[in-house]
Order: structure tokens, then sequence, then C-alpha cells
């Protein structure tokens, strides 16, 4: 595929049903690896907020990692797929981004607390 078959309004249309593909795979992919393992519902405990935050950092940072790797890899001329080191980049930029957003949430909100009259 040339590069001036990538520019026109019908380039970014496809780089952004690319992307949206993605989003839904990786989206599909944090929910079937969210659903829990057959665990009798007795013997579960909520997960504390710090313990949820934990979890997603050191996700996204594997993810991260995974990606560094497999990029790495690539440039080393190893035999690895474009694709898969495409793929692990967005899956750990959209990580990143996400993990992003929910700080300036936390943040937003502690400041709305913090500013809140006692």
């Amino acid at each position: 595929m040339s590069v001036g078959g990538i520019g026109g309004a019908g380039g970014i249309d496809r780089v952004m049903a690319l992307r949206a593909q993605i989003l839904e795979r990786n989206q599909a992919l944090a929910r079937a690896s969210a659903t829990p393992a057959a665990t009798p519902v007795a013997e579960t405990k909520p997960a504390s907020f710090a313990t949820t935050m934990q979890t997603a950092l050191e996700n996204v940072n594997q993810g991260q990692t995974q990606a560094a790797k497999l990029s790495e890899s690539y440039e080393r001329g190893e035999t690895v797929d474009i694709a898969k080191v495409m793929l692990a980049r967005q899956q750990a930029s959209v990580g990143f981004e996400a993990t992003l957003q929910v700080r300036n949430k936390l943040l937003s909100a502690y400041k709305d607390i913090m500013s809140m009259p006692v």
C-alpha cells in the first residue's frame, strides 16, 4: 500500500474505522479477561479502591513493557509480525490514555472535595 493511498477523506475514514475496530477488540479482550473464573460467590471479597487502582496500573505497565519488548524485537530484525507489534503499541497507548483520564478525574474530584465548605 502506498503512502499516497492513505491520504484524503477515504483514507482517514479507513484509519478511523481500523481504530474503532481496535478499540472494540480491546474492550472485548478486557471484558473476557475481567470475567471471573468459576469461584463461589461467598468466597469473593469486594476489592478495595487502592487494590483496584494498583492492579489497573500494573496491567497498563505490563502492556507497555510487552509493547516495548515487541518493538525492540522487531527493530533487531527478529521474526515478529508487524501487525502484532502495532496492536501491542496501540493497546499500550490506549491503556495509558485511559489511566491518564482516570488520574485527571481523580484529581478533579479531589480538588472539588477540598474546596467544599465544611
